[in-house]
């Protein structure tokens, strides 16, 4: 009998309305993998990319149609064990082909790295620094004696050119008031805050979430200062925020150890920016449980008012109406360990867990029709009825 419990149930595409559905193809980036994989509506594979290492977080695809993927270096330094896992440092742009167009290597670089969509080569991300013991017991709560050998890591936001000459940084170290974002009680002191997420905002200034102090906050990029905020309050353990075109947030809320709650759930909300109201909300209908990842996971808000979910951990990837209704659901089948011998003790066995998922219409990878043609297969019947729409807020 099959041993994974995750593959005794259904796995592959469970279900699609496609007269409701966005319609495109959507980025599978199993984390156990080094191959990137494009789905169709229907969920079948239509296109692959072998990578130049395992996935460090998960890939996008720019509007020139090369894909940008950060992947673990394999010379990185395991500066604590979970830095097995979602150390990448290797940030790459690759053809349709799998060939390397260019590469920006920082061996403390983790979970995010935004490829600016100008062509210009620019690369915001996430980067890591370590304090002094002095330093490191400063940090404000988490998990009592739980740094490593007396040394706690804290962020470094970098934005770098082309040519890997930096442009511009924002140091945790210099810019987070301890006492305003404190490490929560469960989390250990190895990594603070643990940003999991970078993106500039339209007007320039960065927007960043704050997993183990649960916030998310903008940056003034010209001054460095925070000058929004929102916190436990409203978050718990989030991922993915992401600005909109009508300005309002969307995040991903994770919520372990949810203020106020005695049972975990997760749910995506959109935030309006000047008042900090939820102005919408997704949470699973029928049993809030049956909706909950106590780590990563994205939301995507698509061009038709949809959105796509990232439940991560199970590698469960689905699209919601404006309303609430499911009307795609595809389970990663991609299963494989994790190569590493340090990450599969903490992560032992099969896994299909996913960072982020991203979805694209047809028009959005200019080289695809082609591919499909030359294929023998239509682009417009695998697509959807909605893929000839454009994606907002893909990066």
């Amino acid at each position: 009998m099959e041993q994974n419990t995750l593959k005794r149930r259904k796995i592959g595409l469970t279900g699609v309305d496609k007269a409701l559905s966005f319609g495109g193809y959507t980025l599978i980036c199993p984390l156990t993998s080094d191959t990137t994989h494009l789905v169709d509506i229907d969920g079948h594979e239509v296109h692959s990319w072998k990578l130049p290492g395992r996935i460090g977080r998960h890939a996008r695809i720019l509007p020139n149609g090369n894909l940008a993927v950060n992947t673990i270096d394999p010379d990185r330094e395991n500066i604590f064990p979970f830095f097995n896992k979602y150390g990448g440092g290797v940030m790459s742009e690759l053809s349709p082909t799998g060939k390397i167009v260019r590469q920006h290597r920082d061996k403390y670089g983790h979970h995010d790295a935004y490829h600016y969509p100008d062509g210009s080569g620019r690369i915001l991300y996430t980067s890591l620094e370590a304090l002094t013991a002095e330093e490191s017991a400063n940090v404000i709560g988490g998990v009592p004696g739980s740094e490593i050998d007396g040394i706690t890591h804290t962020d470094v936001i970098k934005e770098v050119d082309a040519q890997g000459n930096l442009l511009w940084s924002w140091r945790v170290s210099e810019s987070l008031p301890r006492d305003l974002f404190p490490l929560q009680p469960h989390y250990t002191r190895e990594h603070y805050p643990l940003i999991n997420g970078v993106t500039p905002l339209a007007d320039g200034n960065i927007l960043a979430s704050l997993r183990s102090v649960s916030h998310v906050i903008i940056i003034e990029r010209s001054t460095g200062r925070i000058i929004w905020d929102l916190g436990p309050e409203v978050l718990a353990q989030q991922h993915n925020a992401t600005e909109l075109p009508n300005g309002n947030i969307l995040i991903f809320d994770n919520g372990a150890f949810r203020t106020g709650e005695s049972v975990q759930f997760t749910r995506a909300i959109e935030v309006d920016r000047a008042t900090k109201e939820i102005v919408w909300e997704y949470r699973d209908k029928s049993q809030m449980v049956y909706f909950f990842t106590p780590f990563m996971g994205s939301a995507q808000r698509l061009a038709n008012g949809n959105t796509l979910l990232c439940e991560s951990a199970f590698g469960r990837v689905f699209e919601v109406t404006r309303e609430g209704k499911v009307v795609w659901e595809y389970v990663n089948e991609w299963f494989e360990e994790y190569s590493d011998e340090v990450t599969r003790k903490m992560f032992p066995g099969e896994s299909n867990a996913l960072f982020r998922a991203y979805r694209y219409s047809e028009e959005e990878i200019p080289w695809l029709k082609e591919k499909l043609e030359r294929e023998g297969r239509s682009g417009a019947k695998a697509n959807g009825v909605n893929g000839v729409n454009r994606v907002n807020g893909v990066h």
